[in-house]
């Protein structure tokens, strides 16, 4: 593999939160092939408190009948999986075959550092298992310098929630662009004072993630491909003025300036709001009655078009990748092929997890669950969307800090083009001694 620095880095410890339908227990689980060959293994694998670990703990007796391996798990909130993966990790562990991780905060560290295993032959060397099947944007984030280190587990999408009533009240369709998206907040919140035309995250490191579908839709970067700063760009300069507009100036309540999702969700659940665009992976905090005033009247739609298109964040909040260090790389890539299969995403869909495979999405079992609106949103937003939805770098929460200060200054009518200056200076700066 083509890694680079090994120096040692604190990794960061940050969560996207998901609410995710009720668990059941499976009786079967896909054949596993070639199982004599791992037979009497104790594969030791590492996961998060997540619900996708909660479902694939009921199929796992299943794996192991048909195996005759054994599954060693150890399970752990965020904090100390990132605070066991720093030690054990860096000091060469043979004791993690499989682990669970989050390509988007520590995907590149453990590939530069050499922790994560090359996947690219065992990945596209089986037809059957298929590659191809999983969708760009969560493969492309478990890519590193053209080589599979990991496999996507858990995916969310920008998808765009309204209030059907509240559109229909004032004879408007779902928007297809941001301009009318733009047209739609302000037309709703003049008939209605009391509701804000659009609601979204606030706070600076917070709102980067869903900022970024605006971003891309402008055309804009974070990086540019000389590695350098790309938020200065005029694209990226129009992405954060119109954030900040959208927000601003259709509301006429005092903006809360360090709203993240639930914040910013519960103004549109107690029917404060029209629009918010945000990860599809929460939408039933929406449509729970017990905790959404409007569940009734929530509407799905994809992320509105922008100068550039429709270009929201398609991206794997989590994947699992193999140790580089394991001595049992063929039984813990066995365990990751099964986890990973077609049929297995496809009971996990069935049980609400949300997937990265194709194939899943459009078979009537594994969309059951979720609204019929929302899975045509998820469909466009997939094959629409880009893998990241911050920037890509071994540092996470301090750039997410500089990039996400022109979004705040931007909401509060102050001077967006002095802050993107100043950002896009800082921005530069941090990412020539990011790797150091």
């Amino acid at each position: 593999m083509k890694y680079g620095s090994t120096l040692v880095r604190v990794v960061a410890a940050a969560s996207i939160a998901v609410v995710a339908g009720g668990l059941a227990s499976c009786s079967s689980t896909p054949e596993v092939k070639d199982s004599a060959s791992i037979k009497g293994t104790t594969i030791r694998v590492t996961l998060a408190n997540h619900v996708w670990t909660e479902s694939i703990k009921g199929l796992i007796p299943e794996f192991e009948k048909e195996t005759g391996a054994k599954v060693e798990i150890t399970q752990l909130a965020e904090d100390q999986l990132s605070d066991q993966y720093n030690v054990k990790l860096n000091a060469g562990t043979d004791e993690i075959d499989v682990m669970m991780y989050r390509p988007l905060q520590e995907g590149k560290l453990f590939a530069d550092n050499g922790y994560l295993a090359d996947l690219t032959d065992l990945a596209k060397g089986d037809k059957e298992w298929d590659w191809s099947d999983f969708q760009k944007g969560p493969a492309d984030l478990t890519t590193y310098d053209g080589d599979i280190v990991g496999v996507p587990l858990i995916t969310e999408r920008t998808v765009l929630y309204y209030r059907k009533d509240l559109l229909e009240k004032a004879g408007l369709e779902v928007p297809k662009t941001l301009d009318e998206l733009q047209a739609a907040a302000a037309k709703i919140h003049e008939q209605n004072p009391d509701v804000a035309g659009y609601i979204g995250r606030t706070g600076k490191a917070a709102a980067v993630t869903q900022f970024s579908a605006f971003l891309y839709s402008f055309g804009g970067q974070w990086i540019a491909k000389d590695g350098s700063s790309a938020i200065g760009s005029d694209e990226a300069r129009a992405a954060y003025e119109y954030y900040g507009k959208l927000i601003r100036d259709n509301t006429s309540a005092t903006v809360n300036p360090e709203m993240s999702w639930p914040e910013a969700f519960a103004v549109f659940q107690q029917g404060k709001a029209a629009f918010i665009a945000d990860a599809d992976s929460l939408y039933k905090n929406m449509t729970d009655p017990t905790q959404s005033t409007v569940s009734d009247s929530v509407g799905f739609a994809t992320f509105p078009a922008g100068p550039d298109g429709s270009k929201p964040y398609n991206v794997a909040s989590w994947a699992l990748g193999m140790n580089e260090s394991s001595t049992h790389k063929d039984a813990a890539w066995q365990f990751i092929k099964w986890a990973t299969s077609k049929q297995t995403t496809l009971k996990m869909s069935e049980l609400g997890v949300s997937g990265a495979r194709t194939s899943v999405w459009s078979d009537p079992k594994g969309t059951s669950g979720y609204p019929a609106e929302l899975v045509e949103a998820i469909k466009e937003n997939g094959a629409n969307g880009v893998g990241q939805d911050r920037p890509l770098v071994f540092q996470v929460a301090q750039a997410r800090e500089i990039v996400g200060d022109p979004i705040v200054v931007a909401i509060a009518g102050g001077d967006v083009s002095a802050a993107v200056d100043a950002a896009d200076k800082s921005f530069g700066e941090f990412l020539k001694t990011d790797s150091e």
